[in-house]
């Protein structure tokens, strides 16, 4: 036993009988679990006893609830079952000794929903495969990478931009999400709205991310490469729409394909208005060669390009168009107050009063 401490290599030694038994403990991959379960049962069972022997209000049984949480927190199901064993049994002791009023229905209800609770953790955990709050973290940081994905690159010195990602119902997960690059004076962004909101779409739009980040700059006709991956996809999982931007930055020329994704708009600083770009295109994954209507232009001093996602322009009950006549007129409310300070206000103004993901990306040139 090399990996023990030189001082209690040399107690087992004189005491040989506990050898087989520390061997056993640290025998195989499930070493740890086994090793918890023995802790937690010797625990339990100790404040069974001591409940039944000593004193109630010093080691009341209460105790065993939490221990019943850490095992539904750390235990595999089976070895969870064998702790429930061992809580029942020190109740049962506990109700012989002192009586059974001393285990009151309370106590029973607050047990069983406690057990209820920690078999369905241990279950979740079980089916990911994963420890404890693992689970938990491994959404954290998921969530964390796709917002830091969501990031435009830095731009060159006379370029503004600025990037707002409203999810349904306050989650951290949703529908709708950015992917950009820059190589020298070129950068490429495109956004994605997956059908569906908040957490029900957010697994995939996590899984397209990825994809679609790979393809982006790799690929000279990014939507249709995007369209031949998903229908490549055996299984249909709702519509994916997309609006693809190339912009030079030495230039401010710049080139707009779209995928059934709502129009991309222009603010011509010349006339004061805002124009709605031509690019279209049919909706990704539907059928198997994408073509892609592009626009193409330039952005000049005091221009500003705006993408977007249906979610500022769709509410029940009315047309699209109309809530694109609105967005643009709540745009005009951007200007007094400039592209950078008006983006989060005019989300908010255009998303109040329904509950679905919004996107709002806002390129200038100050």
């Amino acid at each position: 036993m090399p990996l023990l401490p030189p001082a209690l290599r040399a107690f087992l030694v004189r005491v040989p009988l506990l050898v087989p038994i520390v061997r056993f403990l640290r025998r195989g991959p499930l070493a740890r679990d086994r090793n918890l379960l023995v802790t937690l049962i010797l625990l339990t069972l100790l404040i069974g006893g001591l409940a039944a022997r000593v004193s109630m209000e010093w080691f009341s049984p209460a105790l065993m609830i939490p221990i019943t949480l850490v095992a539904g927190l750390q235990l595999r199901l089976n070895s969870l079952v064998k702790l429930l064993c061992a809580v029942a049994v020190s109740l049962t002791y506990v109700a012989v000794v002192r009586g059974v009023g001393y285990i009151g229905p309370g106590l029973l209800v607050t047990f069983g929903f406690t057990a209820v609770l920690a078999a369905l953790m241990a279950r979740t955990r079980g089916k990911l495969g994963v420890q404890g709050l693992r689970g938990d973290a491994m959404l954290l940081e998921l969530r964390d990478r796709l917002k830091s994905q969501s990031d435009l690159p830095p731009l060159s010195k006379g370029w503004g931009s600025k990037v707002v990602l409203k999810q349904a119902g306050g989650s951290s997960f949703g529908g709708d999400f950015l992917v950009s690059m820059r190589e020298g004076d070129t950068m490429e962004l495109a956004l994605v709205d997956v059908s569906g909101k908040g957490v029900d779409a957010g697994t995939r739009a996590l899984l397209l991310s990825g994809t679609f980040g790979g393809l982006l700059g790799s690929v000279t006709d990014f939507l249709p490469a995007c369209n031949t991956y998903l229908h490549r996809q055996r299984e249909a999982e709702g519509f994916v729409t997309a609006v693809h931007l190339r912009l030079n930055l030495a230039t401010g020329e710049y080139v707009i394909t779209s995928a059934g994704h709502p129009p991309v708009v222009k603010f011509e600083s010349g006339t004061g208005t805002w124009r709605v770009s031509t690019a279209k295109g049919v909706v990704l994954g539907v059928v198997p060669d994408l073509h892609c209507e592009a626009d193409q232009g330039m952005l000049r001093k005091g221009d500003a390009l705006m993408l977007y996602t249906d979610g500022l322009i769709e509410q029940p009950g009315r047309d699209i168009d109309a809530g694109l006549d609105r967005l643009l007129g709540e745009a005009e409310r951007l200007m007094p107050s400039g592209f950078r300070d008006g983006a989060r206000n005019l989300v908010a103004s255009m998303s109040s009063g329904h509950n679905d993901d919004c996107a709002l990306i806002l390129i200038w040139r100050p």
